[in-house]
């Protein structure tokens, strides 16, 4: 018998070409279980809002801008005892979101991080990207003493409870790693597991230099600021 509620947390800012498809997959994945799907959405100018509401998910707005904002409003606004989170824009694979469940579930993990970076398909990622993934997966072991495979992904599942012991400050895209490196340092019962990560569907928001220097800096700034 089942009884841990699911909130699927996903981030958007003018997502029509792919919000779909991301709620049809996570509505697909979870149909058996009991399961909320949480849109947190930043001003989206497209029908983002429109398509999400027709296929069942909340929508939330979150007017302030960063990822780490629109994560943070999502997990207070969560109704589930476990919380998983999404890109809106296909790469991270829904189906594989049961199995994270179980996981929390049966084998007393808290917090489950997967991996897009082991099992890497050719031609996902571009040579720069998968570069600045090395440099901050392995600034962040050098600095904190963890043992991450990919520090910058965005697909997790853990605890709800375990939130609290965890102090995230970025309300930007550093909060991804920042997360990662609370669980781990505060003896959260911590995982990663290898996933098979897809291209992206619409236009890409991040902007690789920018932002992979803010998250280099942020990583001095928490461990020695």
């Amino acid at each position: 018998m089942h009884t841990m509620k699911i909130s699927v947390v996903i981030p958007t800012m003018n997502e029509e070409e792919s919000i779909g498809e991301v709620i049809n997959e996570v509505n697909e994945a979870l149909s058996e279980r009991d399961f909320e799907v949480l849109i947190v959405d930043t001003n989206s100018t497209d029908k983002t809002r429109e398509i999400a509401r027709a296929k069942g998910a909340r929508v939330i707005d979150e007017p302030r801008r960063g990822y780490g904002r629109a994560y943070k409003t999502g997990f207070e606004k969560a109704d589930g005892d476990i919380i998983v989170t999404l890109d809106a824009d296909c790469t991270y694979p829904a189906e594989t979101i049961p199995k994270l469940v179980v996981m929390i579930e049966k084998e007393g993990y808290e917090f489950i991080s997967t991996d897009r970076l082991s099992e890497l398909s050719e031609g996902v990622m571009g040579a720069m990207h998968r570069f600045g993934n090395w440099v901050l997966k392995t600034t962040a072991n050098l600095l904190f003493g963890t043992k991450l495979k990919d520090s910058q992904s965005g697909m997790w599942a853990f605890k709800k409870s375990a939130l609290i012991h965890l102090n995230v400050t970025s309300d930007g895209m550093p909060f991804s790693e920042e997360i990662k490196i609370e669980a781990i340092k505060k003896g959260v019962n911590f995982k990663e597991v290898p996933i098979d990560y897809r291209e992206r569907k619409g236009e890409a928001k991040i902007r690789s230099w920018k932002d992979g220097w803010k998250n280099f800096k942020f990583l001095f700034k928490k461990r020695f600021g």
